[in-house]
C-alpha cells in the first residue's frame, strides 16, 4: 500500500477549524493521497460529477450541492476498500464563455484561464477528494485532438441496418462496388464522378453535412441558438431575427433512437428522466399516406398515428416552409401566404411550437382529396407545424385533437363529429375508447381497434404503409461562433476533405480581436490566411459545446495518453461510471449525446461497453432567498386618504403626501424642497397598511378603481449582503448605493432620509424589515451566497454537511443561513468529546460499556444504509443523536470514538482527519477500513420496566430481559422508592407482565 506523509497538526484544544482545514488541504495535496492508479486489487467505483462550466461570478452556495454529494459518495466507497476514481474538469469551449469574453471585451482564452482559476479554488478550500492530477479541460488542444479525431471516425462511419450497428464508411463504398444499393447499380457506382460519390456518402455518414435553417441576425452579424431569440427579436440587443438557410453539420442520432431508448431499460435513471428521455426521442407508430392535391399531379405526405380518425379530417396543415406552398398557394392567397410567411421567419422553433394561445395560420387556397371519400379538405399553413419534424404536414382533426379543434375554431372551419356523444361540441377529446361514426367502413368499430384496420387499408389501397417515427431530429452540430473545436475538415469543390489524423489537432487560431463572418458565417471565416489551404478552404464553423462534454468521461481514465483518447486497458478496468451526479437541466442533450457517441465508439470497437452512466443522481437546486423593500403605490394611498371613505387613517403615507389643488396626489417635501422618488415602508408596516387596502376594497363595493400592485411587493431587490434575518442594514445601504438616497424609509417609529433618522414618538426602534421571497439564486436576482464567506465563518466542514442536512439530495430546498449554526455546534460538540477547553485531553483507552457500543453500532448502521442511498440529510441526523447520546454516557473512549471518525470521514473529512491522529494514528484516516457492523450490540439484553404501586407509576428499573418473576421480585423489593412506599410492610403480591410493566400492591 502506498505511503504517505502525514503528521498531527494539534496545536490547540479548541476547535480551530481554519487552522486545521488549511493545513489538512496542504497536507492532502502535498502527498497526492488523491491520486488514483488505472490498476489495483481492489475493486473499481467511479464516481463523476457533470462537467462544470466555469464561469466569470465563480460558485455560489448552490453550486457545491452535487459536488459534496459525489465527494461524500467517493470517501466511502474509499473506506469501504474500493479504487475510487473521482475527477474534476472544465467545460471550457462554447457558447457561455465567449458571452462572458465579449461582454467584459476579453479574449475567451483569457477569461476561462481565469475562471478556472477561481473555481479551483473555491473547490480545494471545501475540501474535495478531486485526482487534479486527471485533470482536463476541453479548450486544451491536447485534448480537443481528440475530440476531433473522433469526429473523424463519426464522419468516416455509416449506420449498418443489417448489422444494426455503426461501421467504417469503407464497409459502405465495398456494398456499393460489388452489390450498388436499392438506387444504383455497382456498374453505375463506379461510373460516378468523385463528387456524385461523396453527395451519396454524405447522406449516410453518422457526422454529415447539409443545409438546414438557423436563426440570423443581421445586426449582430451572427447565427443564434432557439434560446437566444425571444419573440422574434435577439434576446441580446432586442434586434430583429430571420430564418436563413446555411450549411451545418450534424449527426445522425436518429438511426441510434431504438438504442437509445433500450439502453434506458439497462441503467438506473430516475423513472422523471427516463421519461423525459422517451418523450424527447418520441417513438410512435403509425402510418405515412399520401393526399391528393385536387386539380394537380402533386400530393401532401402526412405522417399520423391515428389513421382510425382519417373520416374526421377537416383540413390539413403544411408548415410554412413545407416545399409545396408556393407551388400549390393560388394567385387570390399569395399576397396573404407571404404577409404570414414574413412573420414566421421572425419566430424561432420554440416560440412557435411553445406558443399556445395565439393562434396564427394562413389558408393556401389550394385543397387535398380524402382517399376514403373523396371529400376536398383545405390546406392550411401555420407556425405550429414544423418543416423538420415528420413530414412538415398534418392532417387536422378537431374533435380529436385540441390545437386542431382550437384553430378550426378559430377560424370558422366546420367540425366532422366521429365520435359521437364523446364530443360536446366546446373541446376536442383524444380518446381511443370510442365506438367510430360518420367513418365509412370503420362505422362500428372501437378507435383503438381500428388503428390496425386502418393501415392495412391504406397498405392496400397502395396510398401509405405502416411506419415508425421519431420526434428527435438529427443533432445540429456545427456554430457560427469562435470558441470552440475546428472542424478537421477542408472543402474543396464541394466535398468534405477530412484531415489526417496525423494533423491533429487543427488548432484554434488565436486573434485578440474578433467578430462575426459575412452573410452568417463563423468568425474563423475573416482569418483569410488560414481558411485558405492549398486543397481547399478549412471549414469555418466551429463544434458546439457539448462535443468536449459527450466523452470527457473516458479522457478521465488516461487524460496523459498521447497515442489514443484513452487505452483499452485504463477503459476496461474503469468501464461504465458508476455514479453520475449532476442537474436536470442537462436531462436530454448531453446525456442523449454522450450515450450516443458511447454507443458509436462501442460499435467501432473503442470500447467495451455501450451505456456511459450506470447511475445517475440529479441533486436538486439550492434556491436563495432574496429580499425587498415595500413600496405603497400612489393609487393605494389614495384609497387610505380619501375623505369619502371616512378615513381618520393615522397611518405614516398621511406624513409624507397631500393633494394639491387638483386632487392630485403628491409626495411631501423634505430637506428645503427636495423631492424623493420613492416611499419605501419597512415590511411589517407595509403590510399592515396593505391589508387595510385591500379590506377598504372589500368594504366599499362602489370604489371602481383597478389596483395592479395590490397584493404584490410593489418593491425593489435589496442585495443580501446587507440583510440579516429580514433585517435591513439601513445606514449601510444607504452609503453604499447613492441612489438610495433619493428615498424616504419609513419604519413603525420614523423615518430615514439621507442616512439620518427621525424619530415620531418615544419608541427608539429604527428596525427596518424587508420581505423575504424564494426563488432561483442568481447573480442577477442579488441573492447569491458565496462559500467562501460560509467557510471563512464557519469552516468546510459545517458547510458541507450543512449542505446535505438541508434535505434530501434530489429535491430543491431554499439557503437559510440561520440554521448553519446547529451543524457548526454539533462539530464542537463533537470536538468535547476529545478535548475539554480548561481539561485538555479528555479522550481515554478503557473498555466501554455496553450502552456505549450499542450507540456506536446503531450509528455504524444508519450512516451505512443512508449513505449507500444517497440520503445524506438522515444521516447528519444520526451523527448529532449519536454525539450527543455519547455526550450523556460521558463516553470518551477511543475504541468508540475512532470508528465514529471514520464514519464521518466523507462528510466532514478535516476534522474527521484532525482527530483521528490526536488518537495516536499516523496513517491517513482516508486508508482506514470503514468500521463493521456487529448485530449483537443491538440485540436488546434488557429494558427499562415502569414501576407501580397500587397502579401508580412510581419509579422505573432497568431489568434483564431473562428476568424470572423471582428475580423480579427481589429487583423491586430492593428499590429505595419501592421500600420508601412499603413502609416496611410486605406486599400482598409483585403483578409482572414480561416486557411491560411491574405493579406492587399493597
Amino acid at each position: 500500500m502506498k505511503q504517505y506523509k502525514l503528521g498531527i497538526l494539534i496545536k490547540t484544544m479548541e476547535y480551530n477549524f481554519r487552522e486545521i482545514e488549511k493545513n489538512w488541504q496542504a497536507t492532502w495535496k502535498e502527498s497526492g493521497i488523491y491520486q488514483v492508479e488505472n490498476s489495483s486489487e481492489k475493486p473499481k467505483f467511479y464516481v463523476l460529477d457533470m462537467f462544470p462550466y466555469p464561469s466569470g461570478a465563480g460558485l455560489h452556495v448552490g453550486h457545491p450541492l452535487g459536488y459534496i454529494a459525489s465527494d461524500i459518495c467517493a470517501r466511502y466507497k474509499r473506506l469501504k476498500g474500493f479504487n475510487v476514481l473521482h475527477p474534476m474538469g472544465f467545460d471550457s469551449f462554447g457558447l457561455p464563455a465567449e458571452q462572458y469574453a465579449l461582454e467584459t471585451g476579453q479574449h475567451p482564452a483569457t477569461t476561462t484561464e481565469k475562471n478556472i482559476v477561481t473555481f479551483k479554488n473555491q473547490l480545494d478550500k471545501i475540501g474535495f477528494c478531486y485526482d487534479w492530477n486527471r485533470e482536463i479541460k476541453t479548450s486544451d488542444p491536447e485534448y480537443y485532438r481528440w475530440t476531433q479525431w473522433i469526429f473523424l471516425q463519426l464522419f468516416n462511419s455509416w449506420y449498418n441496418h443489417e448489422n444494426d450497428k455503426a461501421e467504417p464508411i469503407e464497409t459502405l463504398i465495398n456494398n456499393f462496388e460489388t452489390s450498388g444499393s436499392e438506387d444504383f447499380s455497382a456498374e453505375e457506382w463506379k461510373s460516378f464522378d468523385e463528387k456524385k460519390k461523396q453527395e451519396i456518402l454524405m447522406d449516410l455518414r453518422l457526422a454529415f453535412s447539409s443545409y438546414g435553417e438557423v436563426n440570423w441576425c443581421e445586426a449582430l452579424g451572427t447565427v443564434l441558438a432557439n434560446d437566444e431569440v425571444v419573440n422574434g427579436v435577439s434576446e441580446r440587443g432586442g434586434y430583429p431575427v430571420e430564418k436563413k438557410k446555411m450549411r451545418q453539420w450534424y449527426l445522425r442520432i436518429t438511426e441510434y433512437a431504438d438504442r437509445l431508448l433500450q439502453g434506458l431499460e439497462t441503467v438506473e435513471f430516475s423513472d422523471a428522466m427516463k421519461e423525459m428521455q422517451r418523450n424527447w426521442i418520441g417513438r410512435s407508430e403509425g402510418a405515412e399516406m399520401e393526399f391528393a392535391i385536387d386539380n394537380s399531379q402533386l400530393a401532401i405526405k402526412v405522417y399520423t398515428t391515428r389513421p382510425d380518425t382519417i373520416f374526421g379530417v377537416d383540413f390539413l396543415v403544411l408548415a410554412p416552409e413545407h416545399e409545396l406552398v408556393n407551388q400549390i398557394t393560388t394567385e387570390e392567397q399569395q399576397k396573404s401566404i407571404d404577409e404570414y410567411l414574413d412573420y414566421v421567419k421572425s419566430r424561432s422553433d420554440r416560440e412557435r411550437m411553445s406558443e399556445v394561445k395565439q393562434v396564427t395560420g394562413c389558408f393556401t387556397g389550394a385543397y387535398a382529396i380524402n382517399p376514403f371519400d373523396s371529400k376536398q379538405i383545405p390546406i392550411w399553413i401555420a407556425e405550429y407545424v414544423l418543416a423538420g419534424y415528420g413530414t412538415g404536414a398534418i392532417m387536422a382533426v378537431p374533435c380529436g385533437d385540441q390545437r386542431d379543434f382550437d384553430f378550426a375554431t378559430h377560424f370558422k372551419i366546420p367540425i366532422t363529429n366521429i365520435i359521437g356523444e364523446h364530443y360536446n361540441g366546446t373541446e376536442a377529446n383524444p380518446t381511443k375508447e370510442a365506438v367510430l361514426q360518420n367513418s365509412g367502413f370503420l362505422n362500428g368499430l372501437l378507435m383503438k381497434d381500428a388503428i390496425g384496420v386502418a393501415i392495412n387499408k391504406i397498405e392496400e389501397m397502395g396510398i401509405g404503409k405502416r411506419k415508425v417515427n421519431y420526434r428527435m431530429r438529427d443533432a445540429g452540430f456545427s456554430r457560427q461562433r469562435y470558441w470552440g473545436e475546428p472542424f478537421p475538415i477542408i472543402w474543396s469543390d464541394g466535398i468534405a476533405i477530412p484531415l489526417d489524423e496525423k494533423e491533429l489537432p487543427l488548432e484554434l487560431p488565436f486573434v485578440e480581436k474578433y467578430g462575426p463572418g459575412k452573410e452568417g458565417e463563423g468568425p474563423l471565416s475573416n482569418l483569410v490566411d488560414w481558411v485558405n489551404v492549398s486543397n481547399g478552404k478549412r471549414e469555418t464553423s466551429t463544434m458546439p459545446g457539448y462535443a468536449g462534454s459527450s466523452w470527457y468521461f473516458l479522457r478521465y481514465m488516461d487524460p496523459h495518453n498521447n497515442q489514443t483518447f484513452a487505452d483499452r486497458k485504463a477503459t476496461d478496468y474503469w468501464n461504465q461510471v458508476d455514479v453520475y451526479i449532476g442537474g436536470t437541466e442537462h436531462a436530454v442533450g448531453h446525456l442523449l449525446y454522450s450515450r450516443l457517441w458511447t454507443k458509436i465508439l462501442y460499435d467501432l470497437g473503442y470500447i467495451s461497453f455501450d451505456e456511459p452512466y450506470k447511475k445517475l443522481v440529479n441533486q436538486g437546486m439550492i434556491t436563495g432567498v432574496s429580499q425587498f423593500d415595500y413600496e405603497i403605490t400612489d393609487d393605494e394611498m389614495i384609497i387610505l386618504l380619501n375623505k369619502e371613505l371616512g378615513s381618520d387613517l393615522k397611518e405614516m403615507p398621511q406624513r409624507f403626501v397631500y393633494f394639491d389643488s387638483q386632487g392630485q396626489l403628491k409626495p411631501k417635501t423634505f430637506d428645503q424642497g427636495k423631492k424623493y422618488k420613492r416611499f419605501v415602508y419597512s415590511f411589517n408596516l407595509g403590510a399592515r397598511i396593505r391589508k387595510e387596502v385591500i379590506n377598504r376594497m372589500k368594504n366599499n363595493n362602489d370604489y371602481n378603481i383597478t389596483f395592479g400592485t395590490v397584493g404584490d411587493t410593489g418593491g425593489k431587490r435589496i442585495p443580501i449582503e446587507y440583510v440579516k434575518d429580514d433585517l435591513l442594514d439601513l445606514k449601510k445601504y444607504i452609503e453604499n448605493n447613492p441612489f438610495a438616497k433619493d428615498n424616504v424609509y419609513i419604519t413603525e417609529n420614523g423615518y430615514f432620509i439621507d442616512g439620518e433618522y427621525f424619530y415620531l414618538n418615544d419608541e427608539l426602534d429604527e428596525r427596518f424589515y424587508t420581505k423575504p421571497i424564494v426563488e432561483k439564486m442568481s447573480k442577477s436576482k442579488r441573492n447569491v451566497v458565496n462559500p467562501d464567506d460560509i467557510i471563512s465563518q464557519y469552516g468546510a466542514d459545517t458547510f458541507r454537511m450543512y449542505e446535505m442536512f438541508l434535505g434530501p439530495v434530489e429535491q430543491s430546498k431554499p439557503w437559510d443561513t440561520k440554521g448553519i449554526e446547529g451543524v457548526h455546534r454539533f462539530l464542537k460538540k463533537l470536538w468535547r468529546l476529545f478535548y475539554d477547553e480548561q481539561k485538555g485531553k479528555v479522550w481515554n483507552e478503557e473498555k466501554p460499556n455496553n450502552a456505549e457500543f450499542k450507540t456506536l453500532h446503531k450509528t455504524i448502521k444508519k450512516i451505512e444504509e443512508d449513505t449507500e442511498r444517497f440520503s445524506y440529510n438522515t444521516a447528519v441526523s444520526a451523527f448529532m443523536v449519536c454525539v450527543n447520546e455519547l455526550t450523556d454516557l460521558k463516553s470518551h473512549k477511543k475504541e468508540i470514538l475512532e470508528p465514529l471518525l471514520i464514519l464521518l470521514t466523507p462528510y466532514a473529512p478535516h476534522i474527521a482527519e484532525e482527530l483521528y491522529h490526536a488518537l495516536g494514528n499516523s496513517d491517513s484516516i482516508l486508508n482506514a477500513e470503514y468500521p463493521k457492523l456487529e448485530n449483537k450490540y443491538l440485540v436488546e439484553s434488557e429494558k427499562e420496566y415502569p414501576i407501580s404501586i397500587n397502579g401508580k407509576l412510581r419509579t422505573t428499573i432497568t431489568i434483564s430481559l431473562d428476568a424470572t418473576q423471582a428475580d423480579v421480585e427481589k429487583i423491586a423489593l430492593d428499590n429505595e422508592i419501592v421500600q420508601k412506599w412499603l413502609d416496611g410492610k410486605a406486599p400482598k403480591k409483585i403483578i409482572f407482565v414480561k416486557n411491560k410493566m411491574v405493579n406492587v400492591v399493597l
